[in-house]
């Protein structure tokens, strides 16, 4: 099954009035036909006979359906999984299909922003649970409308009509075409009440497996990013920013850079007081604005510039000292006592085993393949910028506060985004562009440098973990107790100070349920650095501390990992955890024997090689790892990765085997390898030399996804694969080489040990 990909054209700008003009006798709500930035527009669109049928779906008078991505796709597969459930829901031929990404919906509410589109925020693993309801109502909407333009041509009761791959089909088997239809449904007022949606035993589309919508075009260079956008006029920026988030210029001079071919203003920028972390400029910064790129960084390398340091500097050795300090007090009050079960002191004293253990977790970057970047084009009538951004509607309020420019002035276009793990629900790089186009009063391609992506990052917290276990004669765990410190993610971003634990520790993480006396504690620590959210935070620092401990309990009882985790998990129930959330003990062992059966684990004692494993659950979905490793002198090995997930209906197994593997891939490569350093707060790695992403040899030879099938209504899974991975390694490393790591990255840690 195929989709079609129209290649997108750029149109002069006589053409994006002609097109606009050409849509006189079509209805178009939902999707734009162009920015004023000149963004590439699909052949799809350019036509006259386009007829929209809500806010997502357009048809044309040949039968093509364009379809409306809203969630930005950084790699997740939501510009396939979206439209897919809307198309299921309108019986559309697919291979007749073709996707658009959807710029920002915005209208005006009386001087407020109303989102059209409701949902428009990828990388938090809510897009498909957000989208399962009002997508299928969008689809069922569009079908309706043909539905009730073909019964009144046949003169059949719309209700004995029936839809399929794009034809309406009458009970003695004639059919007619949506394409045929579109214009009269355009005109159909929708229904007062909502549409009734497909049965499960109807789906078409959704359970089967489709390759990525943009699948051809990135792997023949024709996907278009923002990086690649332009307008007519466009000037460069690059920029240098300080080391310090509160330093300054101490001195500047822009004689040699203003003498550079092509060179046309120098700029300063600093952040604006009050505004939270990632809605402003990050730091002092100087920027260099050029006819082209090249002339740019030759601007910025002549630029003789001396910053001066803010008033508070440290180290990243510093801050794990103080965090190994905190969790080792005693008598340290934590900052908040994240859960407390049971009575873990008066349950610990009754017991006859103890295991502790410490885990230390290093400082990380987000590394996107795209590094930051912004097309922007500021006047008094409005705004138009190409963005690869997670959340638009964020990127519209940064926007709006630096314009004052009404909901509708302000249009923000999204094509395909290379990469997120949480760093672009920031916006400090637009807050950049807006500025710079402000100054110059023409469009400014901002862009960033890696060496620049790497050093002003919004980085997740290094953290130190200390865990204490008690077990009885029946080797029972009796009592858990976990003590975190780390900086939060949320802090100096409006969060009220009782929840900025929520960004470190989940409250209800296993073994949360499953021991009758539990405590969780939180340490916060003060940090200069700049924090902020990150792929599978705060499932993946915590998932790595907690399965590495159950495994040294395994190991402490001289017995296999996997009995001593079904013991922990027990018999399959229903666990109530609080906030409404449950935990189905069945999905989680059902996960982790599938993962142990596939890599056979029943021999894992008696292999030259090593076998680790781990579980999770996230939101209801539930997930477990199991590598077998291998140790040749100081080479380790990957030999095989095997996950399984649990995320009730699955929309699209080919993505979500996609997803997973490469979640799993990342997780390894970030245990493997990356750690952000810093002295006098300035960081340490400048580019992939010195913050190395996994090479192919590094990873496993083979990785496996296993797809749990079910009938639950579909949770998220962007992250998912992301938390089980890097302890399901380190367990296996222990089991070949008696190496307990207990820091990442791992081979830093193994080699010193070894």
């Amino acid at each position: 099954m195929s989709v079609r990909n129209d290649h997108p054209s750029l149109p002069s700008r006589r053409r994006f009035l002609q097109v606009l003009a050409g849509t006189a006798g079509a209805l178009i709500v939902g999707i734009p036909l162009a920015d004023a930035v000149d963004a590439p527009v699909p052949a799809s669109l350019q036509g006259d006979t386009l007829y929209g049928l809500g806010a997502y779906v357009r048809i044309d008078a040949d039968g093509n359906v364009v379809i409306g991505a809203r969630d930005p796709d950084t790699g997740t597969g939501t510009a396939t999984s979206l439209p897919r459930i809307i198309a299921d829901e309108l019986d559309a031929d697919w291979t007749r299909v073709t996707v658009v990404p959807l710029g920002l919906g915005v209208e005006d509410n009386n001087g407020k922003p109303h989102w059209t589109y409701g949902h428009q925020t990828s990388g938090l693993g809510d897009s498909i649970p957000a989208a399962w309801g009002d997508l299928r109502e969008a689809g069922a909407l569009a079908r309706w409308l043909l539905l009730q333009a073909a019964a009144r041509r046949l003169g059949v009761p719309a209700d004995r009509l029936r839809c399929e791959e794009g034809n309406v089909i009458a009970p003695d088997g004639r059919r007619i075409g949506y394409g045929t239809l579109a214009d009269a449904a355009a005109k159909i007022p929708p229904p007062d009440a909502p549409v009734a949606l497909k049965t499960p035993d109807r789906y078409t589309l959704i359970g089967q497996p489709a390759g990525d919508v943009d699948a051809r075009a990135i792997v023949t260079g024709q996907a278009i990013y923002s990086l690649d956008s332009y307008a007519g006029d466009t000037v460069v920026a690059v920029l240098t920013h300080c080391p310090w988030v509160d330093g300054s210029v101490e001195s500047l001079d822009t004689t040699d850079t203003l003498a550079v071919k092509g060179v046309l203003k120098v700029v300063q920028l600093k952040p604006e007081a009050g505004v939270p972390l990632g809605q402003t400029v990050r730091a002092p910064s100087v920027a260099v604005l050029a006819e082209n790129t090249w002339a740019a960084l030759q601007g910025r390398a002549k630029l003789k510039l001396q910053w001066k340091a803010g008033s508070q500097t440290e180290s990243s050795a510093w801050f794990e000292q103080q965090a190994t300090d905190v969790i080792n007090d005693k008598d340290a009050a934590p900052t908040m006592r994240v859960r407390d079960d049971g009575d873990i002191d008066a349950a610990g004293k009754k017991t006859a085993r103890r295991v502790e253990a410490i885990y230390v977790q290093p400082w990380l970057a987000h590394a996107t393949a795209e590094p930051m970047n912004c097309l922007a084009r500021i006047d008094k009538d409005g705004a138009s910028l190409v963005v690869p951004t997670q959340a638009p509607q964020r990127a519209w309020q940064v926007v709006q506060r630096l314009t004052g420019l009404s909901p509708t002035q302000i249009r923000i276009s999204v094509p395909r985004v290379g990469g997120g793990y949480g760093r672009r629900l920031d916006h400090d790089y637009v807050a950049e562009a807006v500025m710079l186009a402000k100054a110059v009063e023409k469009p400014v391609k901002l862009m960033w440098t890696r060496d620049e992506d790497l050093t002003q990052d919004y980085y997740r917290s290094a953290c130190v973990h200390k865990f204490s276990a008690t077990l009885d004669a029946k080797r029972q765990v009796v009592t858990w107790s976990q003590r975190m410190a780390s900086a939060s993610a949320l802090a100096q971003r409006g969060m009220a100070d009782n929840r900025l634990w929520t960004s470190e520790v989940d409250a209800h993480q296993l073994p949360a349920g499953l021991v009758a006396n539990l405590r969780s504690d939180w340490y916060s620590l003060p940090s200069v650095m700049p924090r902020g959210p990150a792929r599978g935070m705060p499932h993946l620092s915590n998932a790595f501390a907690v399965e590495s401990f159950v495994d040294e309990i395994a190991h402490s009882l001289k017995e296999d990992p996997l009995v001593t985790r079904l013991r922990l998990i027990g018999e399959p129930r229903m666990i109530p955890l609080g906030d409404g959330r449950t935990l189905d003990t069945g999905r989680l062992i059902n996960v982790l024997q599938l993962v142990a059966d596939r890599i056979g684990w029943k021999n894992w004692l008696h292999t030259v090689n090593g076998f680790g494993i781990a579980c999770w659950h996230v939101d209801g979905a539930y997930v477990a790892h199991a590598v077998e490793a291998s140790l040749q002198g100081n080479r380790l090995n990957i030999e095989r990765a095997i996950c399984a997930v649990d995320v009730g209906r699955v929309i699209n197994p080919t993505g979500l085997e996609g997803q997973v593997a490469g979640a799993t891939l990342d997780a390894l490569s970030t245990a493997l390898n990356l750690s952000i350093t810093y002295k006098d707060s300035q960081v340490q790695q400048h580019g992939w030399k010195d913050y190395p992403l996994a090479s192919m040899a590094q990873l496993p030879d083979t990785t496996e996804v296993i797809l749990v099938p079910g009938d639950r209504d579909p949770t998220g899974a962007s992250f998912l694969a992301m938390p089980t991975a890097a302890p399901a390694l380190a367990n296996a490393v222990f089991r070949v080489s008696a190496v307990r790591v207990r820091r990442l990255p791992l081979m830093k840690e193994l080699l010193r040990m070894l």
